[in-house]
């Protein structure tokens, strides 16, 4: 009887989600807004939930620097910005890997006025480009190196949009779902070109983790990609008003209106769902591509040759297996 008493109560914890899960901290690397909107939509909808997971997402933003909080082990996921940033990690020795890659094309942008410049190539004659610090130091010395761009056009980018609608020859660094939204707001009638589409091969919006993590509780990983894969496919082609509902509780700044635009234009863009996604689902890793932005980075100087073990930089492991893709629309 006492057998059967206690299995009984089992039963109904596991029944009501009372059940223990494993609890997470993902931080990500600014304020809450469209570009984490599957993680958000996980969470609100209860994914990570199904998954055993009780997810903390921890946000980013101007005072806020997570990073190190990853490998100091106060979060256990970190949303990243682009693999040079992970790269630099192994070169210095910090015990992190990529474990996915949600964003197939870094959304990093050069915003002009329309019709003012004919193509990417085009920027060359401009004679004035705002590129803020992080810029200057990673894909502007690209853009010198293999595309041609001169140092003399370059210009502190302060994150004020005030030049570049006062000037219709200003070029600036912006973010492909981000700056074009504010410049129309202010009345201007922007175009932009991805530095995507241009050939800066890297990923973005990539998620590190821990090696130790990586090495003895894989399943944790797992189930963590998985659920936010699926949140992603729900939040970016079905019903995604909990994933808003989550964002704006914390970025109350926003509307519903701006994430839609914000969604609207990933998708324009390709930001998801394209190349090696469209084939292998979101969140993939082809590391033949991280040896080609790793030569990349090797010819723009960024990097030493051979100064690296790409296979400490990401794994594949955790990705590339179609999950979450029969959520697409027929």
């Amino acid at each position: 009887m006492k057998t059967i008493l206690i299995a009984a109560v089992a039963a109904t914890v596991v029944a009501s989600g009372a059940w223990a899960q494993d609890k997470v901290v993902f931080a990500t690397n600014w304020l809450a807004q469209g570009g984490h909107g599957g993680f958000y939509q996980a969470l609100a909808d209860g994914t990570y939930a199904k998954y055993g997971l009780e997810v903390e997402i921890r946000q980013g933003g101007p005072q806020v620097n997570n990073r190190p909080m990853l490998p100091a082990g106060k979060v256990d996921f970190l949303m990243a910005g682009n693999l040079l940033q992970s790269m630099d990690n192994v070169k210095n020795g910090i015990p992190t890997i990529v474990v996915a890659a949600y964003f197939e094309k870094d959304p990093q942008i050069m915003l002009t006025h329309k019709g003012e410049y004919k193509s990417f190539d085009d920027l060359v004659n401009a004679p004035t480009i705002l590129v803020g610090k992080d810029g200057q130091f990673s894909y502007w010395q690209w853009m010198v190196k293999a595309k041609g761009f001169k140092d003399e056009q370059l210009r502190p980018y302060v994150y004020n949009m005030s030049d570049y609608l006062q000037d219709k020859k200003m070029v600036q660094q912006g973010y492909g779902t981000a700056e074009p939204i504010y410049a129309r707001a202010a009345g201007a009638d922007p175009e932009w070109f991805l530095l995507a589409d241009n050939g800066w091969n890297t990923y973005a919006t990539t998620i590190e983790a821990r090696v130790d993590m990586v090495e003895n509780n894989p399943d944790l990983v797992q189930r963590f990609i998985d659920a936010s894969t699926i949140g992603w496919y729900n939040y970016l082609y079905n019903d995604n008003s909990l994933g808003n509902a989550a964002i704006i509780k914390d970025n109350p700044e926003l509307t519903v209106e701006a994430l839609n635009e914000e969604v609207a234009l990933m998708k324009e863009l390709g930001i998801m769902g394209t190349g090696a996604q469209a084939e292998m689902g979101i969140g993939a890793i082809d590391m033949a591509r991280v040896q080609g932005f790793y030569d990349l980075a090797v010819e723009a100087g960024l990097l030493e040759a051979g100064s690296i073990d790409l296979a400490k930089v990401a794994t594949d492991q955790f990705v590339n297996k179609k999950v979450g893709m029969d959520l697409l629309p027929k």
